[in-house]
């Protein structure tokens, strides 16, 4: 699962992120920051869509959002030796 974090004092509510977000799960929030901007959000129930594209980031004019992609583990190599082993 990846997952979006949003720096929420630099969000200028422009909402570009929503239109570039392909799983359409970034909202408009009802929290104003300290600006007095209303800011996007993920809804937590709705984290577990993010893809991980980086599309939000891509357009946000103020650096507000950074993707952190869960990498999956890779299976180990047919024929590769165990560490540890007897040789």
């Amino acid at each position: 699962m990846s997952r979006v974090e949003f720096v929420e004092e630099r969000c200028k509510g422009c909402l570009l992120c929503v239109e570039a977000c392909p799983q359409e799960i970034i909202v408009q929030s009802e929290r104003f920051n300290q600006q007095g901007y209303k800011v996007a959000e993920v809804p937590k129930a709705k984290m577990e869509q993010c893809i991980g594209c980086a599309s939000c980031a891509e357009v946000c004019p103020d650096f507000v959002i950074s993707v952190f992609r869960t990498q999956k583990a890779k299976p180990a190599a047919k024929g590769a030796k165990k560490e540890g082993g007897n040789g």
